[in-house]
């Protein structure tokens, strides 16, 4: 399995002279943007590599910790409350100190507070002001942004505070605004520096019992990166205290209001302007067929078939010898065939979860190993199947000619059992292609890039650049077996 994975792994890898400083970040517009403009205050470009959208905080420090990234934008309140458990009002140097020990350091404030809020529609606020407002309202409907509800500094302690009865509502931040705005829920979660705060007129509501701690924007890094990377954390440094909070909004709008990419924007305020005003409506217009044939399709489109070719590649080294075992053995095969149904209902991207801290890092890795159990369950069942519809006839004239069992599994069994086998890859590499697209949330590229980034930003088009390449790459290898079906069809009937 192995060495399928790593010749996968090295088609959809770029040869890269030296290795650049890498910089993650997480699933929401402004971490996309503060990626950006770390990678490019670096220095020139190939200094730093950005992986974007790599999933939530823990997965992104997650990454840091195992060495899969170098730094990434990060806030004081989450790091002091989320991740280190610090008690309230931790500073800096606490955070410092805390992260010391595991070859991590935080430095380099980039000059603006971007805190977590609730914030209800200004239209249907009423008298609701503050927080300890809400506590009277028990019906109120409250979408929240699913880290927001498992947080240490969000919902079960701001619950506990203000004793809010409501039982709120799962909802990504991404659509939560629209949410909002369509009336579907009645106030949600939100971070001060939001774009759509003004768009759509909310009410921020006060924390007038001061539960939210200060959330300082600052760079999480590895210890040992100032002497690996001398001349890009010097570069760096000249961050400090640079974005002010009015500059953090403008770049927050110009992505999620006027659709620029988030390179671009990056660029516009390192060079020392804004980025240029533009409406939505002729920014996206277009859009679609630049983004689906765009400079970065190719590396995509290399990478989602190299982590499909070698997750069922694998899958069919270890799935046909198993469904052969399932099949010789009914209590071994209702065993297998029960631990391979189970896998495949594990929830994708709590999958990738649990694998990372096994694994030990993000990207690649992560992502086909996960590809690569979803995989099985088609081919082994097939591979099963396949061989019990063998007639038992054929076998018994198969040994009468003479054969010994692995000679009639090789010339009798398993060519009469191959469509049935083949089907099941067929299957497999399908489903493959379209699971595959999660494999950016852990930072393994792919289509799903696209698609986290208009997840993110709430972005129809960016949605589609991701998603209708993923399905033409499967209609392409759906027509590819079905070609190899009708080949080796001919092939028999000719003899």
């Amino acid at each position: 399995m192995a060495w399928v994975l790593a010749a996968a792994l090295a088609a959809s890898l770029p040869a890269r002279a030296a290795e650049p400083l890498r910089v993650g970040s997480k699933r929401f517009t402004e971490s996309y943007i503060l990626g950006e403009l770390l990678s490019q205050a670096a220095g020139p470009p190939g200094t730093a590599q950005h992986q974007p959208g790599l999933g939530n905080t823990a997965i992104v420090f997650a990454a840091l910790k195992a060495g899969s990234i170098d730094l990434y934008a990060d806030y004081t309140g989450t790091l002091a409350a989320e991740i280190l458990k610090l008690p309230p009002g931790a500073g800096l140097e606490q955070i410092r100190h805390a992260l010391a020990p595991m070859g991590l350091g935080a430095a380099i404030p980039l000059g603006f507070e971007n805190t977590y809020a609730l914030a209800v529609s200004d239209a249907r606020a009423g008298a609701l002001t503050q927080l300890s407002d809400l506590a009277a309202q028990p019906g109120l409907r409250l979408g929240l942004s699913h880290e927001f509800l498992g947080r240490a500094d969000g919902w079960p302690g701001l619950a506990r505070r203000y004793g809010l009865p409501q039982r709120p509502l799962g909802l990504d931040h991404g659509v939560a605004y629209e949410a909002l705005a369509a009336g579907q829920v009645d106030a949600i979660d939100i971070y001060s520096t939001d774009a759509k705060i003004r768009k759509y007129r909310l009410r921020v509501l006060a924390d007038d019992r001061h539960y939210f701690p200060r959330y300082d924007a600052v760079v999480v890094y590895r210890l040992d990166l100032p002497q690996r990377f001398p001349q890009a954390w010097q570069a760096l440094q000249r961050l400090a205290g640079r974005v002010s909070a009015d500059d953090m909004i403008a770049m927050n709008a110009a992505a999620e209001l006027d659709g620029q990419p988030f390179a671009a924007i990056a660029r516009a305020f390192l060079d020392g302007g804004g980025a240029p005003a533009t409406h939505v409506a002729e920014a996206r217009r277009g859009r679609l067929l630049a983004a689906l044939f765009g400079p970065d399709t190719a590396r995509l489109a290399r990478r989602h078939v190299g982590l499909v070719a070698g997750a069922v590649g694998a899958a069919t080294l270890v799935g046909v010898p198993l469904g052969m075992l399932a099949a010789r053995r009914r209590r071994t095969g209702q065993a297998v065939l029960g631990a391979v149904s189970v896998l495949q209902t594990v929830p994708s991207l709590a999958l990738l979860a649990m694998l990372i801290p096994l694994l030990g890092r993000i990207g690649v890795w992560p992502a086909m190993v996960a590809l690569f159990l979803y995989a099985l369950l088609p081919i082994v069942r097939n591979t099963a199947t396949g061989l019990e519809q063998v007639p038992q006839g054929m076998r018994d004239a198969a040994r009468a000619l003479g054969l010994r069992g692995a000679q009639v599994l090789r010339y009798v069994e398993l060519p009469l059992a191959l469509p049935v086998l083949l089907a099941g890859v067929k299957t497999a590499a399908i489903i493959s292609v379209g699971t595959a697209t999660i494999a950016a949330f852990v930072g393994a590229g792919g289509f799903g890039e696209r698609i986290a980034t208009g997840l993110a930003l709430n972005d129809t088009t960016l949605l589609l650049a991701g998603a209708i390449p993923a399905a033409v790459l499967a209609l392409l290898v759906q027509a590819g077996f079905e070609a190899l079906e009708w080949a080796l069809r001919r092939r028999r009937d000719r003899r």
